[in-house]
C-alpha cells in the first residue's frame, strides 16, 4: 500500500490521511537529521496536534533488537495500563530465521534482489526526492510530519542514529522503507488495520448522508435531492419528445413534400392487363385472362355513384370515412404490433387502401404503413371525400378478373353500377376482403351477412329490409368475361391461382402486373387424362363422378388434371381437390409405419373375419378369411383385419397419421384437416381420415422415387411481362427433393421399395398390370357405404385407385360426392378395381406408350422374408352373419363441410371395404409370398 492510498492512524476518521500533517514549517521533503532534534511526546489515541510545552515523545527502538531499551507504550484511553487490542489475525508471514547483519559502520546489507543504497552527503537530499522548498525559493511550513505510533518493537527512523556502532541514517519517507530494507513488515505494508477497516477506507461511491467534508461536498438537503430528480425527469421528458414527437413531424413533413398521389386513371391504365398461361414445354399457350372491360374500363364520375353503394363500401371497409383524416392511429398501431410480433394485417382505411393499390405495394411492414400515412393524408387535403371514394371505387379489385365497381357490377350481375340494390352492393363491397374466393358459396354468404349486419349497425340500412334480403344470385362466370381456358382446364387455372396466392402473389397483383404463369402441365399428359376418362366413364350412370391427377415422382409437377367435365348446370365442382375417405388406399402408411419399426413383410397375422379390437368389429371384404396372414398377403388380398391389428396393437395410429405426412399427406386440406383425430379408422382410410386424389397422387410418387419427397405444385414458373424471373420451380436445387422416411436417404430409399414390393403383386392380382410388362405398383381402395340406421351394408359410397411407375404415379377417385352407393351401368358394385382401376390402367398405357422403361430400385428387404409355404386358407370367404357375433360398434363424429358438394356420412369403426372380382389365378412369388387366395381385392 502506498501513501497515496487512504491509510490511517488509529481512530482517525475515514479520508483523513497522514499527508495533511506536516506542519506549515516543513517543506515539501523531510530534512536530514542534525542530532539536535528535540524529543517528541507519544501521540494520543485521536493523535491531537502536539501543543507547545509538552514533552517530546520518546523513540522507539527498532524492531526485532531486544537489546535496544525500549520507552513504556503509550496507554489507551479509559483504561491504566491497559494495551492496545489485538488486531485480526490475518494470513501468517513467514518469520525470518536470520536477521541480515548490518556491516559495521555501514547501512544494513539490502535484500537479495535490492540494489545497495549509498547515504547521500551531508547536507544533500536522497536520490529521487524532489528538492525542499526553501530549495525552490518558498516559504516553509509549519506543519511537522509526525511520525507513527506504531507496536511494540517498532522504532522510528530518527532512534537508528542513537543505536550505539550504527551509521546515523537520515529520514525518509515511509515508502522509502520497501526499497531500503527498513520496512516494517519487510515489503512496506502496514498491517496494523484489519480487512474490514481497509474496506471501508477504501469505500467509494455517492451518498447523500456522509459527513461533511468527506469527499469535500456538503450533504444535500431534501430541496436539492428533489431538484436533481426533477432534473433527470426533464431530460427524460425532453428526449422522449423530441425522439417521438419531433422527429416524426419532421419526418411527416419531409415525406410530405416528396410523395405523389397518381390519380385513378394512372392506376386504372396499369390494371388493366392480359395474364398468359403456358404449358410445361414453355411455349404452348394454354389461354389468358383478359379483363372483363376487355381493357376499355369505363371511370365513375362521383355523381355516378350511388349513396348505397357508399354505404355499403363504408360498412365493409371504413365506418369512419367521412369523418377520418385518412388515416387510422389504431390501425399503424396495430401494424406495428404484428410487424414486431411477426403477425400480418392492420386497419388501412379506404384512403390508404386507394395508396397501397397504386402503388402496387401490400407489403406488411412500417415503412409500408408511414408512407400510406403521408399519401393518405396529403390525399384527404387536397380531394374531397367525394371524389376519394370515387377513385378507390374505380380501382379496386373486386373478384372475377373486375378492376372498379362498374366492372363489377357487369361481371357478377350483368347490370350498371347505378342501378346496384342494398343487397348486390354489401355483396360486392364483402369480396373487396377476399376476391379470389368469389366462387365460394359460403364465403359470399359470410361476407355479404357481416356487410348487411354492419350497414344497420351504422344506421344505413333499415332492420326490416335486412330480415327480407337474400344474397344476390350471380350470372355463370362464362358470362361475366371472356374465358380462354374453359371446361377440365379451368380448374388448372384456379389451382394456380391458389398456390400462387399462397406464394404471396393474389389474384389482383398477378392481373394488375399482367405476369406470365408457365405451368406444369404437360399438353399431351393432359388430353390424354380426359380422353381416358371419357372413354371409360361414356354410358356410365350421369350421377357417377370423376377425378384424375397425374403427378411427376422426379419433380413433384403435376402433369396431367382432371377435376370433372366442369359443365354448366351439370358438374361444376373441382373433384380432383375434394376430400374424400381413401379406403384401403391408405393401407401403405400403414406398413411405412410397421417397416420404419424393423418389422417386415413376413410378420403373420390373424386375418380372420369378423375379429372385435375392444368394442369395434372389423370385416374383411366379402368375410375373406386368413387365420395366418402374412403382411406380403394381407396387402395383396386387402386384408383389413390384419391392417387393423397392426395398427390398433403395435404401430398405432399417430405412426400411420405420421408416416402418411412423411409421403406428403398434409396436415391441413382445402376445406378442413386431412386427419383430425387418427384411431383406428385410420388403418383403412375410413373415420375421420379425408384427403384429395392430389394429395394421394403426390404422396405415392414418394414411393415411385424412392423415398425423396417433392412438393406437388402447378406452376413451374412465374415471370413479369417483360421476362424477369419472380420464381423458379424447375432449377435443380427446387427439384432436389428430401429423404421422407428417415434422415438417411438409404434407409428412406428402402422402406419405400419394400412398400413398392409389396404393392406389385396387387395390380396383378387386379388385372392391372402395366402394358409392355413394365414395373408398376398400385393400391385400390374402396369406401363402405353406411345406412341412416347405422346398420352393416355391403355396399360402397367410393372408390379409388393410386398406382405409379417410375416415371409417373396417378390416382383416381369415383363416387357421387354424397353417402350413397355406387354401382356402374350394369348394376354392379363399384370396387376399386372396377371403374377407377380402368381409368387408371388406360391412362398409364397411353401416357407410357412410347416412352423407355424404366426399373424400380432393388432394395433389400427389411426384418422378416415371407416364405413360400402356402398356409391353410380353407375358411370359408361368405360374409360371416352378424348374428354368432355381438357388435358394438362406436360412432365418429361427422365432420361438416364448410364448403363444396354434399358430403356423406363418415364410416364408422365397423368398416369393410370390398372387391367382388373373380378368382385369380396363383401368382409367382416375389419374396416368397403366398398367393393362395380367393379373397376379392379392395
Amino acid at each position: 500500500m502506498s501513501d497515496h492510498g487512504n491509510r490511517r492512524w488509529p481512530e482517525q476518521e475515514p479520508g483523513q490521511g497522514r499527508h495533511g500533517q506536516r506542519s506549515a514549517g516543513d517543506s515539501a521533503v523531510p530534512r536530514w537529521p542534525t542530532g539536535d532534534e528535540p524529543a517528541r511526546q507519544p501521540r494520543q489515541p485521536r493523535r491531537p496536534q502536539q501543543q507547545p510545552g509538552q514533552p517530546p515523545r520518546q523513540p522507539r527502538p527498532p524492531r526485532h533488537n531486544p537489546a535496544a531499551q525500549q520507552p513504556a507504550s503509550p496507554q489507551w484511553p479509559g483504561e491504566a495500563g491497559a494495551q492496545r487490542p489485538a488486531r485480526p489475525q490475518g494470513p501468517q508471514r513467514p518469520q525470518q530465521t536470520q536477521r541480515t547483519q548490518r556491516p559495521q559502520g555501514g547501512r544494513a546489507a539490502p535484500p537479495p534482489g535490492q540494489r545497495q543504497q549509498n547515504p547521500p552527503p551531508q547536507g544533500a537530499r536522497p536520490p529521487g526526492t524532489p528538492p525542499s522548498r526553501a530549495a525552490r525559493g518558498e516559504p516553509p511550513t509549519q506543519q511537522v510530519r509526525r511520525p507513527r505510533q506504531g507496536r511494540a518493537g517498532a522504532v522510528p527512523a530518527t532512534a537508528a542514529a542513537a543505536t550505539a556502532g550504527q551509521e546515523e541514517r537520515e529520514p525518509e519517507l515511509i515508502t522509502h522503507r520497501a526499497y531500503n530494507g527498513t520496512s516494517r513488515d519487510g515489503d512496506g505494508y502496514d498491517r496494523r488495520w484489519s480487512d474490514e477497516e481497509e474496506q471501508r477506507s477504501h469505500e467509494s461511491g455517492f451518498d447523500d448522508d456522509e459527513p461533511p467534508g468527506r469527499r469535500g461536498k456538503a450533504p444535500l438537503t431534501p430541496a436539492q435531492r428533489r431538484k436533481r430528480r426533477w432534473k433527470f425527469i426533464r431530460r427524460g421528458l425532453y428526449a422522449f419528445v423530441g425522439l417521438f414527437m419531433v422527429l416524426p413531424a419532421i419526418a411527416f413533413a419531409i415525406t410530405y413534400f416528396l410523395v405523389e398521389v397518381p390519380s385513378p386513371e394512372e392506376v386504372a391504365a396499369d390494371q388493366a392487363k392480359v395474364v398468359t398461361y403456358y404449358y410445361a414445354d414453355g411455349k404452348t399457350e394454354m389461354g389468358r385472362d383478359i379483363p372483363p372491360d376487355g381493357g376499355n374500363r369505363q371511370i365513375l364520375k362521383s355523381e355516378d355513384v350511388t349513396a348505397v353503394v357508399r354505404h355499403a363500401v363504408y360498412a365493409a371497409e371504413d365506418a369512419t370515412f367521412e369523418t377520418n383524416a385518412g388515416f387510422d392511429i389504431t390501425g399503424i398501431m396495430r401494424a406495428v404490433w404484428n410487424q414486431a410480433t411477426g403477425g400480418v394485417g392492420g386497419g388501412s382505411t379506404i384512403s390508404q387502401q386507394y395508396i397501397k393499390v397504386a402503388t402496387e405495394n401490400d407489403e406488411y411492414s412500417v415503412t409500408r404503413k408511414w408512407t400510406e400515412l403521408v399519401k393518405a393524408f396529403k390525399m384527404n387535403n387536397e380531394q374531397s371525400k367525394d371524389e376519394i371514394i370515387t377513385a378507390y371505387l374505380n380501382t379496386i379489385y373486386f373478384g372475377r378478373g373486375a378492376y372498379g365497381i362498374q366492372t363489377a357490377a357487369q361481371a357478377y350481375y350483368g347490370k350498371d353500377a347505378k342501378d346496384l340494390d342494398a343487397s348486390e352492393a354489401a355483396l360486392l363491397a364483402g369480396m373487396i376482403q377476399q376476391p379470389g374466393r368469389s366462387e365460394n358459396p359460403e364465403v359470399r354468404q359470410q361476407r355479404w351477412s357481416y356487410v348487411m349486419d354492419q350497414m344497420v349497425a351504422n344506421g344505413w340500412l333499415r332492420q326490416q329490409d335486412r330480415a327480407t334480403a337474400k344474397v344476390p344470385e350471380l350470372i355463370p362466370v362464362d358470362q361475366a368475361k371472356p374465358e380462354t381456358i374453359t371446361g377440365p382446364d379451368a380448374y388448372i387455372k384456379y389451382r394456380i391461382k391458389a398456390e400462387l396466392e399462397a406464394k404471396g402473389y393474389p389474384e389482383e397483383k398477378v392481373q394488375s402486373n399482367g405476369y406470365k404463369i408457365y405451368t406444369t402441365i404437360d399438353p399431351r399428359a393432359q388430353d390424354l387424362a380426359k380422353k381416358a376418362v371419357n372413354t371409360v366413364m361414356e354410358g356410365e350412370p350421369e350421377k357417377l363422378r370423376e377425378a384424375l391427377v397425374a403427378v411427376d415422382p422426379k419433380t413433384g409437377a403435376v402433369r396431367a388434371y382432371y377435376g370433372g367435365p366442369n359443365k354448366p348446370g351439370v358438374d361444376e365442382y373441382d373433384w380432383g381437390n375434394a376430400q374424400r375417405n381413401p379406403g384401403s388406399s391408405y393401407k401403405p402408411f400403414d406398413l411405412v409405419a410397421l417397416l420404419q419399426r424393423g418389422k417386415g413383410l413376413g410378420e403373420v397375422y390373424d386375418g380372420s373375419s369378423p375379429r372385435k379390437f375392444g368394442n369395434t368389429v372389423v370385416r374383411n371384404s366379402e368375410g375373406g378369411q386368413c387365420p395366418r396372414c402374412t403382411v406380403a398377403e394381407a396387402m395383396e388380398r386387402s386384408v383389413n383385419t390384419v391392417f387393423y391389428d397392426i395398427v390398433v396393437n403395435e404401430v398405432g395410429p399417430q405412426s400411420v397419421a405420421e408416416a402418411a405426412m412423411q409421403a406428403g399427406i398434409p396436415e391441413k386440406g382445402p376445406s378442413r384437416e386431412t386427419m383430425p383425430s387418427p384411431d383406428g379408422n385410420i388403418s383403412i382410410g375410413g373415420g375421420t381420415t379425408e384427403v384429395t386424389p392430389t394429395q394421394m397422387a403426390g404422396a405415392y410418387a414418394t414411393f415411385a422415387s424412392g423415398g425423396i419427397r417433392h412438393e406437388t405444385h402447378f406452376v413451374a414458373k412465374l415471370t413479369t411481362a417483360d421476362g424477369e424471373v419472380l420464381f423458379d420451380e424447375t432449377g435443380e436445387a427446387a427439384t432436389q427433393g428430401e429423404p421422407a422416411f428417415s434422415d438417411d436417404p438409404e434407409k428412406s430409399k428402402q422402406i419405400a421399395g419394400n412398400v413398392t414390393e409389396s404393392l406389385k403383386p396387387v395390380l396383378t392380382h387386379s388385372d392391372l398390370e402395366c402394358a409392355d410388362d413394365r414395373d408398376c405398383a398400385g393400391k385400390t381402395g374402396t369406401h363402405q357405404y353406411e345406412a341412416p340406421n347405422g346398420e352393416y351394408v355391403n355396399e360402397n359410397a367410393q372408390a379409388w385407385m393410386v398406382g405409379y411407375t417410375p416415371q409417373i404415379s396417378a390416382a383416381v377417385w369415383v363416387g357421387t360426392g354424397g353417402n350413397e352407393p355406387i354401382r356402374n351401368a350394369a348394376g354392379g358394385r363399384i370396387y376399386g378395381s372396377g371403374l377407377p382401376g380402368e381409368i387408371w390402367k388406360e391412362f398409364m398405357d397411353s401416357y407410357l406408350e412410347g416412352m423407355p422403361e424404366e426399373k424400380f430400385d432393388e432394395v433389400e428387404p427389411i426384418g422378416k422374408v415371407p416364405t413360400e409355404e402356402v398356409e391353410d386358407d380353407s375358411s370359408p370367404t361368405s360374409t360371416a352373419p352378424t348374428t354368432t357375433l355381438p357388435t358394438t360398434t362406436t360412432e365418429l363424429p361427422t365432420p361438416t363441410h364448410p364448403t363444396g358438394p354434399p358430403t356423406e356420412t363418415m364410416t364408422d369403426t365397423e368398416t369393410s371395404t370390398s372387391e367382388e372380382e373373380p378368382e385369380r389365378p396363383t401368382i409367382l412369388p416375389g419374396w416368397g409370398r403366398n398367393t393362395a387366395s380367393d379373397t376379392p381385392t379392395n
